[in-house]
């Protein structure tokens, strides 16, 4: 006895990712991807120090999740 399966549509939406039109524009958005880091390189990575710098304040702020309630004080004022 054979099942006839209806294809869901989380099959159907993968089917219709992969189109002749879908793939061209990925391609096209790689190329011009590539394009823009290689001839722009100089300017991408002047952002970098900046960012390293933007990032200390939100590192110190997630890693000691706010101050005074890290261990060590027990509640008490010095």
């Amino acid at each position: 006895m054979q099942h006839q399966h209806e294809p869901s549509s989380e099959d159907n939406n993968i089917r219709n990712w992969w189109t002749k039109s879908n793939l061209a524009w990925i391609g096209f958005l790689a190329i011009a991807g590539f394009f823009l880091i290689t001839e722009h390189r100089a300017h991408l990575f002047g952002f970098l120090p900046i960012l390293l710098l933007l990032a200390c304040p939100l590192l110190h702020v997630f890693m000691h999740s706010g101050h005074g309630k890290y261990g060590g004080h027990n509640g008490r004022e010095k």
